[in-house]
């Protein structure tokens, strides 16, 4: 039986998709049931975007960045999925979501779609459903799909494996802020961007430089794509356009579907993870588990020795 949010999603209806992201998110396990049943019918219909992730360091401009990009794929007639994943608070699990405010332009372009989601803990930078939410808007029919991370952490990778390429934003002056950034997010970047280039050229033009060193220095001489260097400016939209050419010449010399193929078995393995830990904690005592995470907290047990009591049976 077809699900009733199908026929609409795949006729490009917002509310639907909206409806199934919801749906893609929920923990409850028939909501999950009737998720993975839509995904099943409209797959078939999705992979035909190019994903781009993005991220960067604190006070870079993401969001403005995204938002003159997806103007600028808008205004081409290309239909931009803007999917922006929210930190959650370690303490109350909420998340301001505050993405379409800092893209107010983009957010009634009839042609893009911005969908904020928390991460609630979630590690990679991205949402726990994130994979399934690009299947969906692919699904409904947008072309472009953009996803930004939280932000700069050296957990912050797992976007570039569910992504064709990997933006990296930069700042003028960055010597200071480039070594905060960890070794594993730059040797992933596709693409670094110094953006903010208005405020102060000079610093700009010498931040591009060694970025281009760097990456040439982390890139091994085999790989298939040598990742590149450029300026802009989110605030003029000078350099934007040429950050896509350089997206659609990726695209043109990297190989697609190999990675996609990969990205998909990688999918698999963690969901797998998920499934197992989820078959452990369902068949472990309660109250055993209690009692070795107490010994563990009062130091009479490590942290290992715990593990390795609850896992002996």
């Amino acid at each position: 039986m077809a699900h009733p949010l199908a026929a609409p999603l795949l006729s490009g209806s917002r509310r639907a998709l909206a409806r199934a992201i919801t749906l893609s998110e929920s923990t409850r396990p028939d909501h999950e049931a009737e998720a993975q049943a839509l995904l099943s019918e409209v797959a078939p219909h999705a992979g035909q975007s190019i994903r781009v992730g993005l991220t960067g360091v604190p006070g870079v401009g993401k969001s403005t960045f995204i938002e003159a990009l997806g103007i600028h794929l808008a205004d081409a007639g290309h239909k931009v999925a803007v999917l922006a994943v929210d930190p959650s608070s370690a303490r109350t699990g909420g998340s301001i979501m505050g993405d379409k405010t800092r893209m107010p332009r983009l957010t009634v372009h009839p042609n893009a779609y911005i969908r904020p989601s928390p991460a609630r803990g979630n590690l990679g930078g991205v949402a726990r459903r994130t994979r399934e939410a690009i299947t969906l808007c692919e699904a409904a029919g947008y072309d472009v799909v953009l996803v930004e991370t939280v932000g700069v952490g050296q957990s912050e990778t797992q976007v570039a494996a569910m992504t064709d390429l990997f933006v990296l934003l930069t700042l003028p002056n960055a010597g200071d802020e480039l070594q905060g950034i960890k070794r594993g997010i730059m040797e992933l970047a596709d693409v670094c961007v110094v953006n903010k280039a208005d405020s102060d050229l000079k610093s700009a033009i010498r931040a591009q430089t060694e970025l281009r060193a760097a990456l040439n220095l982390l890139t091994p001489h085999d790989a298939p794509w040598r990742p590149r260097s450029l300026r802009a400016s989110a605030l003029t939209g000078e350099g934007v356009p040429e950050v896509w050419d350089v997206v659609l010449e990726y695209v043109q010399e990297v190989n697609l579907e190999v990675r996609r193929r990969a990205q998909t078995a990688q999918w698999f393995d963690e969901l797998l993870r998920e499934a197992a830990w989820r078959m452990f904690r369902a068949g472990l005592d309660p109250r055993k588990l209690q009692n070795l995470r107490a010994e563990v907290e009062a130091g009479r047990l490590t942290a290992i020795q715990g593990v390795a009591a609850l896992t002996a049976g």
